[in-house]
């Protein structure tokens, strides 16, 4: 049986814990990630492989609502929250359901299998799924396809959640609690570790080259021994990273 990848968001870690119970008791059902961070679903929606998102929409960085419409119909969506009023602005932004706080488990079984069924009945192709209540003129999410296409990520600065294009990067620099992405026209610091900002890039276009160092495979102007430059930046590549960097520069055929 191939099953659904769910992701659940909330700030709530009760909520959650409901959640990946109710989850784990569905055979076609498979949480991938449980999150109180409302970014990193959303980075891992836009990368692609997530089916079904369980999106609470009262989160302090970012709500259920702003989340939908930035996500721009990646995956289905059955909204968790305790309240009602935005019954209606989520059906105007096609949700799979909407699901009232606390849930019972018959509820959350009707509402995923809905999902289920209409996931089985599109055909292989991947044609835009269907949304199951809502404005029908507009799909609702679309099919996982082998492969999607990744071209920006979303970050969380001091101010406000920025878009960047990844053509833009040319490299990152990690420093103690945060680090820096450094692109075409400006310098972005944002509270991440190198760790998952490594993870959330396409392997194909970026690759770390030192401890301190996140590098844009296409932005690489010359190699000379131990160091790269990108930009009239030199960035030095750590022993730790050097065999796989230049087996990935082989592969390029640069």
């Amino acid at each position: 049986m191939t099953k659904l990848k769910c992701i659940a968001v909330d700030d709530e870690p009760l909520a959650l814990d409901i959640i990946e119970d109710y989850v784990s008791k569905v055979p076609f059902l498979e949480l991938v990630k449980r999150t109180e961070n409302a970014i990193e679903a959303l980075q891992m929606v836009q990368a692609g492989g997530v089916d079904l998102v369980f999106l609470d929409i009262q989160m302090p960085e970012l709500t259920g609502i702003q989340f939908l419409k930035i996500a721009n119909g990646k995956a289905s969506y059955i909204l968790t929250t305790a309240y009602s009023q935005y019954a209606l602005e989520s059906y105007d932004l096609n949700v799979s359901d909407y699901l009232l706080k606390p849930i019972a488990f018959d509820r959350f079984y009707k509402a995923v299998e809905k999902v289920h069924d209409r996931m089985k009945s599109q055909p292989s192709s991947g044609s835009a799924i269907q949304p199951l209540f809502g404005v029908t003129s507009t799909p609702a999410a679309v099919a996982p396809v082998p492969n999607p296409i990744q071209d920006f990520i979303f970050v969380k600065t001091e101010h406000k959640i920025q878009k960047i294009e990844l053509d833009d990067i040319l490299y990152i620099e990690g420093l103690k609690d945060y680090i820096s992405i450094f692109t075409k026209n400006e310098r972005i610091i944002t509270l991440q570790n190198m760790k998952k900002m490594e993870e959330t890039l396409p392997k194909d276009q970026f690759i770390r080259v030192h401890k301190s160092y996140i590098i844009a495979l296409d932005k690489i102007e010359s190699i000379e021994r131990s160091r790269i430059t990108i930009c009239s930046k030199i960035i030095p590549i750590g022993d730790t990273y050097r065999e796989e960097f230049f087996r990935h520069i082989d592969n390029k055929n640069i």
